[in-house]
């Protein structure tokens, strides 16, 4: 073979096993594109995406309230000598634009915290805002697609059943670690995220729904093809009769009887039934869950562990709170006194010192009224005291801390249930005021200080005025020490009748008598249902009373007009005057800087 044959020969079997091994590396790719994906693999993804959106959300509004806090901050130091603030009177368009359009903003017209009455026996609630609508539309908006996305939907139904059967399942799983987080009244995320309960609340109810929607379909998902390829009979008997089946059976019946019964109208109408039931149904359905995933040995029982972690954490947190501020030091004393308007001023000296921020609010339990119901209260006025039931002389420091209590006092208009038996209670006793026993739960709350606006608005209807009143003390003492940014309070009340004066009568004397509170403080009360016109008298400049209800945007323009520093407005009551005070706040935007703070509690 001649030297150029044996070339022609190697590069023609070089080139015959480059052009195999292309086949060979483009069959293998083929192959790997034309596999199914592993679905329990992908189920496991978008379980762990959801989670992620979850925490990048928190993250996000995480790092707005540390930037706030920190703007807060500075805005409340370097103002302390200053008592013009003109820059910080100055409003930011686009910030402005911003609060306007969707920090603030309502989903359509001004509704929000005002709830929607079928009738004046069924209430459906209220309306989320614009910012919180984005957020349950987006996420719900998520889990839909995560349920749907990448199913086997030409293959044969049985297949695409199974797939979105368990896609939906392991979902479901999932979305029960944030609903039971939201739930807690120790949720660690409402201190860090600066977000309210009322607004927790609001996303557990939704994260609950959307938790019972794809249980459903998971059912649904199970049962639709066995009755299709045989009958709903045997789609049934296989379901209670297969162990680990039947017990999801059972959690998915659990969760559509929390669905139903948490409606709005049932839950309003019969609120204390509906605590009950909520729990129990709860329990049940973890329970189902648990061994659901157990039986089958499901790796998605991991999700769980974290489910019955935060329950457990909450009830341990709960109880330990109770002990804590009630047991030892002889206990919490009681005081329940009758006033007008079906009102009782609650008392409470507790068994061991409570350092109380303005805001913060408590659950009450009253064993003699409503067994181990309780109910969240707003801090209405709280101080220390040395007790005066120890004979013993205090020699150390131990001995002192020993001696200080802590009084916390409320103000509970009495309605229906819990609150109707306590005022009645109270009515019918000697002096209209009786001693019992009560357990504190708390603090909580307290997350909206008032401190770095150069002028503050609160604005209150009936008794949200107990949220009010802390902070004007807490800001006439501020201003008086030279601690706060506040150089102009005004506190706007309306009452219906002026015989609700008496539910903050002894506090308010005390304000009155406080250092330089002339300089700083205005109260404004606004009767709405005055019996007659001689009922309406002003006691001097800076505490004035008027007939009817206020106008609210005139208000603010008159402060706007002369404002210093930041405007802070909060507002505590029905939700008619929040969604008033609301409105305002947003149409004065671009006039002067302006924030707005909301307290509110829906249930």
């Amino acid at each position: 073979m001649s030297s150029q044959n044996a070339t022609v020969l190697t590069n023609g079997t070089a080139a015959a096993t480059n052009t195999t091994g292309a086949a060979a590396a483009q069959n293998a790719t083929a192959t790997a594109a034309s596999a199914p994906f592993n679905p329990a693999l992908e189920n496991k993804l978008l379980a762990n995406y959801l989670l992620l959106i979850i925490g990048s959300v928190a993250i996000a509004m995480l790092l707005q309230r540390l930037t706030y806090a920190i703007l807060r901050h500075v805005r409340t130091v370097t103002s302390l000598q200053n008592d013009t603030q003109r820059y910080y009177a100055r409003e930011d368009s686009q910030m402005s634009w911003i609060k306007r359009n969707i920090v603030y903003a309502p989903i359509i017209h001004k509704r929000h915290n005002r709830e929607i009455q079928m009738s004046s026996a069924v209430n459906i609630g209220t309306l989320p805002s614009r910012l919180q609508l984005v957020f349950l539309f987006g996420y719900f908006a998520t889990n839909v697609a995560f349920c749907l996305i990448d199913i086997q939907y030409h293959s044969n139904f049985s297949t695409a059943a199974a797939q979105l059967r368990n896609r939906s399942g392991v979902l479901s799983v999932v979305n029960m670690v944030p609903l039971f987080l939201l739930a807690g009244r120790n949720n660690p995320l409402i201190p860090m995220l600066g977000m309210s309960f009322d607004t927790f609340n609001l996303l557990h109810r939704w994260f609950g729904r959307i938790a019972i929607l794809e249980a459903l379909m998971h059912t649904l998902a199970f049962l639709i093809p066995i009755a299709v390829a045989k009958n709903w009979a045997a789609a049934f008997e296989t379901a209670i009769s297969v162990r680990y089946i039947m017990f999801g059976l059972i959690a998915v019946i659990a969760f559509l009887f929390i669905g139903i019964q948490a409606m709005s109208p049932l839950r309003h109408a019969f609120y204390e039934t509906f605590k009950i039931l909520h729990i129990l149904a709860a329990a049940v359905a973890v329970m189902g869950v648990w061994y659901h995933l157990k039986l089958k040995n499901l790796p998605q029982i991991v999700y769980l562990y974290g489910v019955v972690a935060l329950w457990a954490f909450d009830r341990l947190a709960r109880f330990l709170r109770v002990m804590y501020h009630n047991v030892g030091h002889g206990g919490t004393k009681t005081l329940v006194e009758a006033l007008p308007g079906n009102a009782v001023r609650v008392t409470v000296t507790m068994a061991r010192t409570w350092n109380f921020k303005p805001g913060q609010h408590a659950y009450l339990y009253f064993p003699s009224v409503g067994l181990w119901q309780s109910h969240p209260f707003s801090v209405a006025w709280s101080e220390e005291a040395e007790s005066l039931d120890s004979e013993k002389l205090a020699m150390n420091r131990q001995d002192v801390l020993a001696m200080r209590k802590t009084s916390m006092s409320f103000v509970i208009r009495g309605r229906t249930g819990m609150t109707a038996k306590l005022f009645k209670k109270a009515a019918e006793s000697p002096d209209g005021r009786y001693l019992t026993n009560c357990l504190v739960e708390g603090p909580y709350g307290g997350l909206h200080q008032m401190h770095s606006y150069g002028t503050v608005m609160l604005f209150a209807g009936g008794v949200g005025v107990t949220q009010a009143v802390p902070h004007v003390r807490d800001l006439v003492v501020g201003y008086a020490n030279g601690t706060v940014a506040a150089r102009k309070i005004v506190l706007v009340w309306i009452i219906q009748s002026p015989e609700h004066l008496e539910w903050i009568r002894p506090w308010m004397t005390e304000i009155l008598a406080m250092d330089k509170r002339r300089d700083v403080l205005r109260i404004m009360l606004f009767v709405s249902r005055p019996r007659s016109t001689k009922e309406i008298h002003s006691p001097s400049a800076t505490v004035q009373m008027f007939p009817g209800r206020p106008n609210i945007d005139t208000l603010l323009g008159i402060e706007m007009e002369n404002q210093v520093g930041t405007l802070g407005v909060s507002v505590c009551g029905p939700g008619a005057l929040s969604d008033e005070v609301r409105r305002a706040v947003r149409q004065r935007q671009y006039q002067g800087a302006i924030e707005f703070v909301e307290e509110a509690f829906s249930w």
